[in-house]
């Protein structure tokens, strides 16, 4: 993601009138500069990085009004007049703190940093042979341990959080400058099948001394045995075009009626570990096999028609079709233009036409702030965060809790995987056990949004920079989409003597991004909601993968949605990383899990009425125990939470006493 290289646009709607009357927003994106500004216009350089494209005036924003940095840490001694800190390290003996610092500890790589990490790993190659031969699968950054980021909160970015700082002797100590920042490279060597891990230590070297170069340093590399890496988006392309000139596989195409090798589609899918024949040591991958039907619609459904009984195992390292085999002549679908996904005219059917315009305007622009990826709306603050895993990473959650401050929530939130087991067993859907997240990337595949306007109202958008296969900088623009929602009610109540009513609207704030992954379309949400909740959301959209019938034909571990198609049974499990930090500072372990289910009482002398039940909590004392399953039935939900605080509000509830986290 770019350094500060979110972008506002006005709202979407949906007419063409609407949209024409408001004026189209020019990105705003701050150039990285080799010599950073001075501490009292970092903030405001930081939060100018976007405009708003509305006809009213945006209310200043409040982060342009902070004050100056050095008053908020009172237990040091201020910053000297005279030269800039970033230039001096000392004055009568006492030592000057370097505030100044271009990226913040959990920044995402910006695209020179991925560049400078690629060419130090490049150089690292002992032979000709090896560097030409690294493929890259994944650069991101290495992220800092916790007291990093608390000294960095702390001094050197808003919001200045003194209290994070560590003390010795009840004096805070402060770092002259935080430590480089570091990458980490998943590196795979196409010539010897080697999987290798890098940390690069990422090092600006100024113009001064070494002519405007950046360099980056090699910590450590590690050979990872027996591991396949995430397959690449160039492998796939390569892999399409082996198989389709592969003449056993023309001739079987041939048979089914299909001579037009364009028409074509063959998806690369990872081998999976069903025998000893598919261990890691080789790179290996069965694809399916789709085709499109002739004609002009600009996106055919090629997935409407699944092309069964051909069975291709393909050798991606070298890429060579090892294995084929033609095993059963299964009818390919009838072609239908309704199964495309274009407009309705285009095909021959008939959208919805009584849909009148929606039109989401605010015209005193967003309640939110931004700074670089750090972001405050309604209590809330927390640091945006992409990796090419894991799509959208949301860091340092925080919530301000009246005459308590700022209390933290998490220190990170992401989904690091997804799996998709499909329950057919017959040959070729047996094998089809997605691992959506580590086989392919979430974050790789994501979608740019300016290709399609898929949020509504004032939106903020993130770029996104990843490393492509052989080791160049790609950019998804508008990557991410930030904005607000209208959530229904959040509190109504009606007093039924006096008639009277009142009501409170909900609000939410919105983070989103949209990846594909094959016939596949996963849309992630995470919701920040005014009542103190946050709600991940994850939706499925786009295609599904399907299978062919024979004339006749019913499977029971399928559902025939169409003459001659069917779409198998299958299941997808999000994978959910949750590191909490309820009312703790960065590094402290007092977070617990405890696990509450409903009870009914027993009948007896507590239980006259037969009437009674109750919460039962139980604490979960290890990652063994806290191995358990969602249970509706007994209400089943799970509490985080912190043993260092005590409310008043609770005190006379012994079983209540510590801060929660439902």
């Amino acid at each position: 993601m770019a350094t500060a290289a979110e972008k506002a646009t006005p709202a979407c709607c949906a007419t063409p009138n609407a949209a024409s009357k408001s004026a189209a927003s020019t990105p705003a994106a701050s150039k990285e500069t080799a010599s950073p500004p001075p501490p009292s216009t970092l903030a405001p350089k930081a939060a100018s990085g976007w405009t708003a494209a509305v006809s009213d005036p945006v209310e200043e924003d409040p982060v342009r009004q902070r004050p100056a940095v050095a008053p908020v840490i009172r237990s040091v001694e201020p910053l000297p007049e005279g030269p800039s800190p970033a230039n001096s390290t000392s004055t009568q003996g006492k030592p000057i703190m370097l505030r100044v610092q271009t990226s913040h500890p959990l920044d995402p790589l910006s695209a020179t940093e991925i560049k400078v990490a690629v060419a130090t790993v490049r150089a690292a190659g002992a032979t000709p042979e090896e560097r030409d031969s690294m493929r890259f699968i994944e650069v991101v950054l290495l992220e800092p341990e916790k007291h990093v980021v608390a000294v960095a909160d702390a001094y050197f970015f808003p919001p200045f959080q003194p209290s994070l700082l560590p003390r010795i002797k009840g004096k805070p100590v402060i770092l002259s400058k935080l430590p480089p920042r570091q990458a980490r490279l998943v590196v795979y060597n196409k010539r010897s099948n080697v999987t290798s891990v890098w940390v690069v230590e990422l090092t600006e070297v100024h113009a001064a001394t070494r002519g405007g170069h950046h360099r980056g340093k090699v910590i450590s590399s590690k050979i990872v045995a027996d591991v396949q890496p995430p397959m690449d988006a160039a492998e796939y392309a390569e892999c399409e075009a082996v198989v389709k000139e592969y003449p056993p596989f023309r001739e079987a195409m041939k048979k089914r009626g299909i001579e037009d090798m364009d028409l074509v589609m063959v998806d690369p899918w990872c081998v999976g570990y069903h025998s000893a024949d598919d261990a890691p040591s080789r790179r290996l991958a069965k694809p399916l096999i789709f085709c499109q039907t002739e004609s002009d619609c600009p996106m055919e459904n090629g997935y409407a028609r699944p092309v069964e009984g051909i069975y291709v195992l393909v050798d991606m390292q070298n890429m060579v079709v090892i294995e084929f085999e033609d095993r059963k002549l299964v009818p390919l679908p009838p072609a239908d233009p309704l199964r495309n996904y274009t407009a309705g005219e285009t095909r021959g059917g008939v959208d919805r036409s009584d849909v009148k315009p929606l039109n989401i305007i605010q015209p005193e622009g967003p309640s939110f702030r931004v700074n670089g990826y750090f972001v405050e709306w309604q209590k809330w603050s927390f640091r945006i965060g992409f990796t090419p895993r894991e799509g959208l990473v949301i860091y340092s959650v925080a919530y301000v809790d009246g005459s308590r401050g700022r209390r933290s929530v998490a220190h990170r939130l992401s989904f690091v995987e997804m799996v998709v087991p499909y329950g057919d067993p017959n040959d070729p859907h047996y094998r089809k056990n997605a691992f959506d997240a580590g086989e392919d990337g979430l974050g790789k595949n994501a979608h740019s949004l300016k290709k399609g306007c898929d949020c509504l109202g004032y939106i903020k958008y993130f770029d996104a920079h990843f490393t492509n296969f052989t080791g160049g900088v790609e950019t998804i623009e508008n990557c991410v989409c930030m904005h607000e929602e209208d959530h229904g009610i959040l509190w109504k109540h009606q007093d039924w003597r006096t008639g009277l009513a009142e009501v409170r609207r909900s609000r939410r704030l919105t983070t989103s991004f949209i990846c594909t992954v094959a016939n596949y379309e996963y849309a992630f949400y995470w919701h920040f909601y005014q009542d103190g909740k946050i709600e991940a959301e994850v939706k499925l959209t786009g295609i599904l993968s399907l299978g062919a019938l024979q004339p006749g034909e019913i499977r029971k571990y399928g559902t025939t949605i169409a003459p001659g198609l069917y779409a198998p049974v299958h299941q997808h499990f999000f994978v959910a990383r949750m590191d909490m930090a309820v009312d703790c500072k960065p590094g402290e372990a007092l977070n617990q899990v405890v696990e509450v289910n409903i009870r009914v009482e027993e009948p007896g002398k507590d239980n006259i009425h037969n009437n009674a039940f109750y919460a039962e909590e139980k604490l979960l004392r290890s990652e063994l125990q806290a191995m358990r399953d969602c249970n509706p039935l007994s209400a089943r939900h799970w509490i985080v939470s912190c043993l260092n605080y005590v409310p008043e509000c609770l005190s006379a509830h012994p079983q209540r006493k510590k801060n929660q986290l439902i």
